[in-house]
Order: structure tokens, then sequence, then C-alpha cells
């Protein structure tokens, strides 16, 4: 297996979907590490040796311990878009993972509150490094027509590595001592060292081997994926269009800086940004952070609190199976409308019944977080870890990631600080207040436009969260209607200096038309040979009107 992954020739090497479920299994292990640091603070930070060693610790204290990996997460996440380009996909998992498993040793050999925040700073370091690039990874060894879905399988990933913390939490606290809580927190060393060692046998994304000039290398992975076939057509348009991409990028002379990609690709970014900070205005680590305390609240003691958070961690597992199926099917749009709502109704409803407080208030909250969850498992949960690196270029993607990665860890701390107070302060309150947002998040998916060029009369023209179900990542030009109006945008320009000035006029013309760069089509040739089948991605443009 080990010389499969990594490419080299050999007479028994996986290939074609073996290898390539193979790759997802071992990059999943990423977002298992950073689903299972969410969870497992979860469960110890209730418990009696824990709460003992740390001297009762109060609520910021505990909001601090929990949510301080966030700080570390963010500083990495935007560092993460730099070292990618600069040592590859797989060098950084490495790196990650290492520095992971690090801070999960300082955790679990704490002797105090101020070494264990160190301990969860340096872990957010790794944590931040996996969560940029493990998607970008994911989206760049995909085809078009299943990458919604291994992107989704991904998820899974870090919703089960949530649920194995919660149930470790469980079990752990029948221990009496504080084994109880340095267990769990051990395992992450474990997970961080057979990550680090799966990405040694992982081969290099064809995308980043292409666009560093590694073209032989690039190819070879890419035929790996695509059966073992040298003569493979689809591995071969594939390669055309990356590295047609990668030419039509360099001959523009424009740099590969955030500025540049700010300029540019400024609707994608937001797309990016705005996904993930929904993501946690919406209210996910209220639960994932703080589930048994939640369940406290509303009735439940103990370790019974763990106990619920255990079954509602197995629902949540199941709800994010469906996307598997439906995302490269129903699309993303429907799938982001549908979550929002079930969310929000969900949340609304643990508040009312926390406020009314009877004897049937427990097993109703139970009841209404578990919904909660397995909507957002289902939908705000995958997506948008999806939908930032396949919109973004080749050029600039793994930046554009890290800023939308680093937004998710922004809101992340201010989520995981604010909740321990805000349960004490607003009390009820807190769920519909994440309701609230569910239901902007709605607004924003099905109802808003972005304005790429203000005060332009075509500028209203591209949705925010367009559909990008089976579009080969090369084509996001085509789906975003850049190409379309940049066209448009040089004609309007020409017919206003035409007012000034023929000659003038002519001279611009001249020397657009010199500098203008062939642009890519629309359509490229990997589509095409994936509209042969029955599964092939039917997309137009987005256009002026369009919903």
């Amino acid at each position: 297996m080990e010389t499969s992954i990594a490419g080299r020739s050999s007479r028994k090497r996986l290939v074609g979907q073996p290898l390539l479920y193979a790759i997802s299994v071992f990059a999943s292990l990423g977002v298992f590490l950073f689903g299972y640091d969410q969870g497992v603070m979860s469960g110890i930070i209730t418990g009696p040796h824990f709460l003992k060693f740390f001297n009762e610790p109060k609520a910021f204290e505990v909001g601090t311990m929990v949510a301080v990996l966030e700080i570390g997460a963010f500083i990495t996440s935007i560092a993460a878009g730099r070292v990618g380009d600069i040592i590859g996909r797989r060098g950084t998992l490495f790196i990650g993972a290492c520095v992971f498993a690090l801070g999960g040793a300082v955790q679990t050999f704490t002797p105090g509150f101020w070494i264990m925040v160190i301990g969860r700073v340096i872990a957010g370091f790794g944590v931040g490094l996996l969560s940029t690039i493990v998607p970008i990874y994911q989206s760049e060894i995909s085809p078009p027509d299943h990458r919604g879905a291994l992107a989704c399988m991904e998820f899974t990933g870090n919703v089960f590595g949530y649920a194995c913390s919660v149930w470790l939490d469980y079990f752990c606290s029948f221990i009496d001592s504080d084994m109880s809580w340095r267990i769990p927190l051990f395992v992450q060393c474990l997970i961080g060292a057979l990550l680090a060692a799966g990405s040694l046998v992982m081969p290099e994304s064809p995308r980043w081997l292409i666009d560093t000039d590694h073209d032989e290398e690039g190819m070879r992975v890419l035929v790996d994926l695509h059966g073992g076939d040298p003569e493979d057509v689809l591995a071969k348009a594939e390669f055309q269009e990356i590295k047609e991409r990668v030419i039509f990028d360099r001959e523009s002379g424009e740099g590969r800086t955030y500025a540049v990609m700010w300029k540019r690709y400024k609707r994608r970014v937001l797309l990016a940004m705005s996904s993930q900070a929904f993501a946690q205005l919406n209210g996910i680590n209220v639960i994932s952070y703080y589930a048994p305390r939640v369940f406290e609240e509303a009735g439940w003691v103990g370790r019974d609190a763990i106990l619920m958070t255990g079954i509602n961690a197995i629902i949540y597992v199941l709800s994010t199976l469906p996307p598997w199926y439906l995302v490269d099917r129903w699309g993303r749009r429907l799938i982001l409308l549908t979550g929002a709502v079930v969310m929000g109704i969900a949340l609304g409803f643990t508040g009312w019944w926390m406020y009314i407080d009877v004897p049937e208030t427990p097993k109703a909250v139970v009841t209404c977080v578990i919904i909660y969850n397995a909507a957002f498992g289902y939908s705000w949960g995958p997506l948008p870890w999806l939908y930032p690196p396949e919109i973004m270029p080749l050029a600039v993607r793994a930046k554009g990631v890290s800023l939308s990665t680093a937004t998710n860890w922004a809101f992340n701390f201010l989520v995981g600080e604010m909740t321990p107070v805000l349960q004490e302060v607003i009390e009820w309150r807190l769920y519909p207040m994440h309701g609230f947002f569910c239901a902007c998040s709605f607004v924003v998916v099905y109802f808003c436009k972005s304005d790429p060029l203000p005060l332009n009369p075509l500028a209203n023209h591209v949705v925010v969260y367009p559909e990008t179900k089976g579009v080969p990542l090369e084509e996001m030009d085509a789906v975003f209607g850049e190409e379309e109006l940049e066209e448009r945008l040089e004609d309007e320009e020409s017919e206003r200096a035409s007012l000034v000035s023929r000659r003038s006029r002519q001279s611009r013309l001249s020397r657009s038309s010199s500098n203008k760069l062939p642009s890519l089509p629309g359509r490229g040739l990997l589509s095409r040979l994936l509209n042969r089948s029955e599964h092939a991605a039917s997309y137009e443009p987005i256009r002026d009107g369009d919903e």
C-alpha cells in the first residue's frame, strides 16, 4: 500500500477508486483530530477530578481552556496558506500532525491551569494547519462528480472524532483519579502520530505538483487516480486543463498575494468566509464544546449529562451520511437552505423548553438538540468546508482557504469563550439567539446578491452562493460569470471613451487588444468528456437576474 499511495511504480499498487478512498481515509484523520479535540473538553470539564485539580475553575477560566485552542488555530490557519504553497499539501499535513501531538502531550502532563492553556494553544497550531490543508488536499485529488461526496465523507471523519472523544470521556468518567481526564487528552498524541506516519505515504496533490513544474510526477498521480492507465483520456484531459490554468495565471502577470486575491476574487473570498462564519454563529459549538453543561442546565445530572451527549453524538455521526449521496445530486444551496430552517426551529424550541422548565424539559431538550445536531451534520457542517477549496482558483487556493478557515476559528473562539458566560447571564435566551443567526444564514444564501464592482450596473448579476455541483475546479470562472463580466466591462469602457474622443477610443482599444490574454473556455475538455456519462454536471454561467 505504501508504494502505491506514494505514486511509485510497482507491480501491486492501488489505483483508481481504491487509491482515492485510501487517500481520503488518511486525510480524514486530520479532520478526525480537530473533531476529537472539539469534543474531548466537553466531557472532562464537568468531571469532579478535573474540577478539583483546577480548583473549581470559574466560567471564564473554563471558557479560556476550551476556546484558547482557537487562537492557535487562527494564527496557523492564516500561515497555512503560505506554508501549503511552499512545502506542499502533504508536508503541511505532516507538520500539523506533529505539532498537534506535541500539544496533546503538554495537555496530558499539565501541572496546572497555565500549562494547560499553553498546551491548548500548541494543539491549536496543529489544528489550524490541518483544518486548512485537508480540505484543499481533498478537493485537489477528487474528481468533479464525486468531490462533494468525498468532502462530506471527510466531515463525517470530523464528527466521528467528536463522537469518539465524547464516549471516551464517558467511559473514563468511571475512573476515580486524574486519569479520568488525562487519558482522553493523551489519545490526541496517538492519533497525531498516526496521521504523521500516514502523511509520509500519501501522494502529493497533483495540482500542487503541476503548479510547481513537477509535471511528470503530477501526471503520474493523476494517472493512478484515474485507474493506472498512462493513456487514459480523462487523466490527460485533466492534466491539460490544470496546466493551461497554471500557464494562464502566470501569463496574466498578477502576483499571488492576499491583496491580489482580494481584488480579483473578492466575491469568492466573501462566500468562503461567510460560510464558515455562519457555521459557528449558527450555534454548533455551543453543543460541541458544552453539551454536558447544556444538558445539566436542562435537568440532567453528572454522568447522565455525558451519556446524553454520547447519544447525541451517535445521531450526529449518522446525520452526516445522507450528504454523501445528496450533495452531488441536490447540490449545495438546497442542503444549506433546508438545514438552516430545521436548525433555527430546533434552537428556538430548545430555549422555549428551558424557559417553561417543566418535568418534560430534560427529555424535550435532548430531542431538540439531537434534531439540531442532525440538521447541522447534514448541512452547515460539511458544506462550509467544501465550498472554499472548490471555488478558489489554484493560484490562490491555499490563501483563500486559509482566510475562510481563519474566519472559522475566529468565530469559533468567540462562541467558545462566550458560551459559559452567556449560559449564566442570558440563560435560555442563548439558544433562540443562535436560532436567529440560522434565519440570517437562510436569508443570505437565498436572497442576497454580491456587488463585486460597486456603482456598476452589471455588478448585481452574481449570486453570493452559486451552485457548484459537478463543476471541474478549473472551470469555476464560468460559474461566477467572471469572464463574461470582464468582457462586458471592457466594452462599456470603450463606449464611454468614444464620447470623449474617437482617436482616444481607438488608442485605448488598441492597447487593450495588445494586452488582453486569451480567455479560458467556459467548459473545458474534461467537462465535455464527463458530460458523456449520466452523472455529468450540468451548469451554466450565472447571468443577470439568476437566483
